[in-house]
């Protein structure tokens, strides 16, 4: 009885197991195949390039924002007329100043100081004199390079100057019209159809050829004047005109009022 009772157990176990894999045949035949979800790759992001951007943002900063380099390099590639110079404060410290247009009459003066010496007998200096001329007469030496200013009690203040070279010497009486101070020069026609290469027009300063100081000859283009090249004291080199050396057209300047009366010889008189 006990082998039937295991018997029957055993087939009822077989039959259990067919079963359950009958059942499991059944749903994986039912049952669709597992789907299997992917992710999607994602969308490409428009690239936008200056050319697309210029026209509604302009220039090469879009270029520099949205250009092809990649971003560790887009900030050295700044074109050249966007980058900003570094400002050093100590380069105003070193920057020289700009010269001025026109030197001031002090700073003229001063630059007087270094000046060529002269032959020691053009020199200013206290002479004697025994000419007819009253005192306060300007009375110049043509043949010797003098300029006398008459003192009186026989004596005259001398200067030497540079006089006018052959054929253009002259000799007459005229009368100081006016004075100025680091006059400008303007050539006349006549001195720049000779000398075409002269300016037509030269501010009065240092590097003036009538220098310092001026004292204009009643209505001539003559003026007894000062010089930029004090060389040429004792000399016959120029147009018509009488230069003193700087220093000493401005001392004859300070001495004489508009009015002084001016002879000129072409013969010494003493």
């Amino acid at each position: 009885m006990f082998r039937k009772i295991s018997l029957a157990l055993l087939a009822g176990a077989s039959s259990l197991g067919a079963a359950i894999d009958h059942a499991s045949a059944i749903d994986a035949a039912s049952l669709p195949p597992p789907g299997v979800i992917y992710a999607s790759p994602p969308a490409a992001a428009p690239m936008r390039t200056a050319s697309a951007e210029r026209g509604r943002m302009g220039g090469g900063f879009i270029e520099f924002l949205f250009g092809d380099a990649p971003q560790s390099q887009r900030y050295q590639q700044v074109p050249a007329y966007q980058q900003q110079p570094s400002y050093d404060p100590r380069s105003d410290q070193q920057r020289p100043l700009l010269p001025q247009t026109e030197p001031q009459p002090q700073q003229q003066d001063q630059a007087l100081e270094a000046q060529q010496p002269l032959d020691p007998k053009y020199e200013k200096q206290i002479v004697e004199y025994h000419g007819k001329e009253r005192q306060g007469t300007i009375v110049i030496d043509t043949p010797n390079k003098f300029l006398f200013l008459v003192q009186g009690e026989g004596r005259a203040l001398r200067y030497g100057i540079g006089v006018g070279r052959p054929g253009f010497t002259w000799s007459g009486v005229k009368t100081v019209s006016a004075k100025k101070e680091w006059p400008d020069w303007t050539p006349p026609p006549e001195m720049i159809e000779r000398q075409p290469y002269l300016p037509r027009f030269m501010a009065g300063g240092p590097g003036n050829p009538l220098g310092a100081r001026a004292l204009y000859l009643g209505n001539t283009v003559y003026r007894i004047h000062g010089t930029n090249a004090p060389q040429t004291i004792g000399t016959a080199v120029s147009s018509g005109c009488f230069r003193l050396v700087n220093p000493d057209v401005m001392d004859l300047y300070d001495r004489i009022p508009v009015g002084t009366k001016v002879v000129v010889r072409q013969q010494p008189e003493l």
